[in-house]
């Protein structure tokens, strides 16, 4: 059987070039402004509070637009990802911009092994990481032995709610079709395209995903001893996730068109490792 990370690099490696070259990701603007950030972490910024001088590991960073912005707010960033392809993009965009980033290829399970334990102040995780992993307990295991004592972890993901939903139906209603919960068995999709717009075709287009309620991320946290100091559900995705059924409402973000409340779109996380 093919590993379900074999699948998935090949996937996000063959894709980086696109989101690379993509309006969506827009790279020249962090090369033009120095104080760019990405729309994802400016949304963020109220939770987020003051970073400066903080020792930061993002994991699962892809390209780096996020890590890069995190450095820009002051802290010391390292960034993660599987995918060679995607650290070496990240890599080529810091050498061009001239912030100090680090960025190491490595799976996301193995980071306190190559990184080192309890060494940072703040792990961060965006939008559409923790689909890619099977074991929410094993992930939670992994941040509590990267955080020092009084280390924050700040998590913004799609909410499992939103992962679990069916195709937009034409009468507009939501329907549950996927799983909330975590499952052994991955849901394994076969999708020639990607989440920018582009004209390339794609040769690598089988991917493995889990979702992992939200009760299961809260409780493998504490379980890690970790301190939930923050939850926030929020009626917005910095994605047009559901085509045809959401506007756009600024700073990148996407809004359920019709009766918005009805859904909540994704949520902010934050826990502390106890000093």
């Amino acid at each position: 059987m093919t590993d379900y990370r074999d699948l998935n690099r090949a996937s996000w490696d063959e894709r980086v070039p696109a989101h690379a070259a993509s309006a969506d990701y827009d790279l020249q603007r962090y090369r033009d402004d120095p104080e760019a950030i990405s729309d994802v972490v400016r949304f963020d910024l109220p939770r987020l509070g003051s970073i400066e001088g903080l020792r930061g590991v993002h994991l699962q960073c892809h390209i780096g637009t996020d890590t890069l912005s995190l450095s820009r707010l002051g802290a010391r960033m390292t960034g993660l990802d599987f995918s060679p392809a995607a650290v070496e993009q990240a890599r080529a965009l810091v050498a061009e911009t001239g912030d100090e980033v680090e960025f190491v290829a490595a799976d996301v399970y193995d980071a306190a092994d190559v990184l080192g334990e309890h060494r940072f102040d703040l792990v961060f995780t965006g939008i559409g990481a923790l689909c890619w992993i099977p074991d929410i307990r094993r992930w939670a295991g992994v941040v509590a032995r990267l955080l020092a004592p009084g280390g924050r972890l700040f998590l913004r993901e799609g909410h499992p709610v939103l992962w679990s939903l069916a195709d937009p139906r034409p009468d507009g209603l939501l329907a549950l079709e996927h799983p909330y919960v975590e499952r052994e068995e991955p849901t394994v999709w076969e999708e020639g395209g990607t989440y920018v717009d582009t004209d390339v075709e794609f040769e690598h287009n089988t991917t493995h995903e889990w979702n992992h309620g939200l009760g299961e991320t809260v409780t493998a946290l504490l379980d890690e001893g970790l301190a939930v100091t923050g939850l926030t559900e929020h009626d917005s995705v910095p994605w047009d996730a559901l085509p045809g059924m959401m506007d756009r409402v600024g700073g990148g973000e996407w809004r359920l068109r019709n009766r918005p409340w009805r859904l909540p779109h994704t949520y902010t996380l934050q826990a502390v490792r106890p000093g």
